[in-house]
């Protein structure tokens, strides 16, 4: 598939506010993602990064404004979007009495896709993740970095339109995270595939994005950073000064930046 991104938006948020408790979490925020877009969103602690992230899944409602993906409403059309979107979380979230096809399988099975496809879906994703061989191995028997090969093989098995990821390569080793956030952006790309990252991390966030979102508490956009193709090592650095820039709150006692170093 190509990877040509779209104008028009997937993702939607247009003038959101959400409160908890009458505690503002998120402020007056808006922003567009396109078809094909691969965007990470940092800030740091209590910017909003997760409630931008359940307001998306639809898991509750904005209190002000409008959050639309692919036109519709996730919080009231909660079903139409079953198989059109999928996450990948910190945590693999493996069920650890299945294997890693059964596990595969399971998430199929859930999204509603046909009984006859999921086994071979399952072994071609965990093939091309490149756990061949090791289908049938129960995550206790998998390293932190091949259970999350199968998180992802489950999401792209389902074969989502959007594919959304919660600090999903942080827990693992800095070299088995950076050959997973490449293959994750080529996996993105090859398949057509909208993709959203929440990190920390600002290393992350510019090796994933072609954009990214800069939340400042509370929880409204303080910038909207185009990433280059292949930035060399001066653009990096000038990048990563805007972020922190950006990321920064009014009261500097709140800043917690992790992985910024």
């Amino acid at each position: 598939m190509s990877d040509t991104v779209s104008d028009a938006p997937v993702i939607e948020f247009t003038n959101v506010q959400k409160a908890f408790a009458g505690r503002p979490a998120l402020r007056d925020l808006s922003f567009g993602i396109g078809r094909g877009e691969l965007v990470s969103v940092v800030g740091v602690t209590g910017c909003g990064k997760s409630t931008t992230f359940n307001l998306i899944l639809g898991l509750f409602p904005p209190t002000e404004g409008s959050v639309r993906v692919e036109g519709h409403d996730p919080y009231t059309e909660f079903d139409w979007f079953r198989r059109r979107m999928a996450v990948v979380f910190q945590d693999a979230r493996l069920l650890p009495w299945r294997t890693a096809v059964q596990n595969v399988r399971t998430g199929m099975k859930f999204a509603g896709v046909p009984k006859p496809e999921w086994d071979g879906r399952a072994r071609d994703w965990l093939s091309r993740l490149g756990l061949a061989g090791r289908e049938d191995a129960y995550p206790h028997q998998l390293s932190g970095g091949q259970r999350q090969r199968v998180a992802l093989a489950r999401a792209f098995a389902v074969d989502p339109e959007i594919i959304l990821c919660d600090e999903s390569f942080s827990a693992l080793d800095e070299i088995t995270a950076e050959t997973l956030r490449r293959e994750f952006v080529d996996l993105v790309r090859a398949n057509g595939k909208t993709g959203v990252v929440i990190t920390h991390s600002l290393s992350e966030a510019l090796t994933l994005g072609n954009r990214i979102l800069v939340l400042r508490p509370p929880g409204h956009l303080a910038d909207d950073v185009v990433v280059p193709p292949d930035p060399d090592p001066g653009t990096l650095a000038e990048l990563r000064e805007r972020l922190l820039a950006g990321m920064a709150p009014a009261d500097p006692a709140v800043l917690t930046v992790k992985g910024s170093e």
